[in-house]
Formats: structure tokens, C-alpha cells, sequence
């Protein structure tokens, strides 16, 4: 495992300071969670970037960093339904474009293609828009940046879903046609 991995792997290390603190969440907690969560948050830039310069880019770091990222992302995420500050079904949404993406990454046999494919732009403003919801939700802020907090995680739940469709949609059609072209030349 390379430099870059081991960062991607360190952001793990922040999850369950992130949950504990947000399991009793006083107003210190949530600061210690915020500034924990941004840290984490960071590294996922951090490992990218050495993983191009030092030209460390691998299968693995492919398939460990958007893993990371949905622990990253998820746990805070279910924490914050428990504190009910997010709807459950916002969140289940997230999730299954999470799944599905990562379903869809790994396996030949939906992709057609048997490497782990990194993700795109709108995967990337898909992960920043989650990191700017989760941050404004964890931040212990007053009551009148509610609305600006709910806001960033419907755009998060959006660009999530619609991240997925613009991943999908050109994958599926081609297994589609190609599926139709095998069966009208057999």
C-alpha cells in the first residue's frame, strides 16, 4: 500500500471520534466534530493529489477512496437522522446511488468492463456538496441557518442522484444496444 492509500485509509481513523462526539452532541462536541470532519474531508483531496504527483494512481486507491467516502459521508449522515435533523429518506437516497455506483464500479458484468473506473466531475461535486451539507449540519450554528443548512443537503441529495444518472445512463445504453445487437445476430 502506497503513501496515498495509507492517507485514504487514515480518514477512517476520524469516524468514530466524529460519531462519538455526535452521539452526546453539545455544542464543544460539535466543534470538535466539525473541525474532525473537515480534517478527514481534507484528506480526500490530499490523497488524490499525491496519488497523481507522485504517480501512485492504483485499483486499489480507485476502489478505497469513494468507499472512504461513503463512510465518511454515511455516518455523520445516519447520526444526523438519529438527532432528527435529516430525513430518512434524503439519506436512503444518497445511499442508493452510493450502492448502485459502487455496485455498478466493481463488477464486469453491469460495467462491461472488468477495471475500477474513478469518478467523474459530477462525482466529485457530488462529494463536495455532501461535505458542505454534513459540515453546516454538524456545525453547532444558530437556528436561523436552518434553512441554509437544509438547503446545501437537499443540493447534496440532488447532485447525488443526478451524479448517478449522468455515471449510468451511458453504460446502460450501451449494454442495452449491445444486448439487442447480440440477440438480432444470433
Amino acid at each position: 500500500m502506497n503513501l496515498p492509500n495509507w492517507i485514504t485509509f487514515s480518514r477512517l481513523l476520524g469516524l468514530p471520534l466524529l460519531l462519538y462526539g455526535l452521539y452526546n452532541p453539545t455544542e464543544p462536541a460539535r466543534w470538535i466534530c466539525l473541525v474532525v470532519f473537515l480534517l478527514a474531508a481534507g484528506t480526500d483531496w490530499l490523497d488524490g493529489y499525491l496519488a497523481r504527483k507522485l504517480n501512485q494512481v492504483t485499483d486499489l486507491g480507485k476502489f478505497l477512496d469513494p468507499l472512504v467516502d461513503k463512510f465518511l459521508v454515511l455516518g455523520p449522515l445516519l447520526a444526523l437522522i438519529q438527532l432528527g435533523q435529516v430525513p430518512a429518506w434524503g439519506v436512503f437516497l444518497i445511499l442508493a446511488r452510493e450502492l448502485a455506483i459502487a455496485g455498478w464500479r466493481v463488477d464486469p458484468n453491469l460495467s462491461g468492463s472488468s477495471t475500477i473506473s474513478g469518478a467523474n466531475i459530477w462525482g466529485k461535486l457530488k462529494t463536495v456538496s455532501q461535505i458542505v451539507a454534513i459540515a453546516l449540519l454538524i456545525a453547532p450554528t444558530p437556528v436561523s441557518w436552518e434553512v441554509l443548512s437544509m438547503s446545501a443537503f437537499w443540493v447534496s441529495v440532488a447532485l447525488t442522484l443526478i451524479s448517478g444518472a449522468i455515471y449510468l445512463w451511458p453504460q446502460v445504453a450501451a449494454n442495452i444496444f449491445s444486448s439487442k445487437e447480440k440477440s438480432t445476430s444470433a
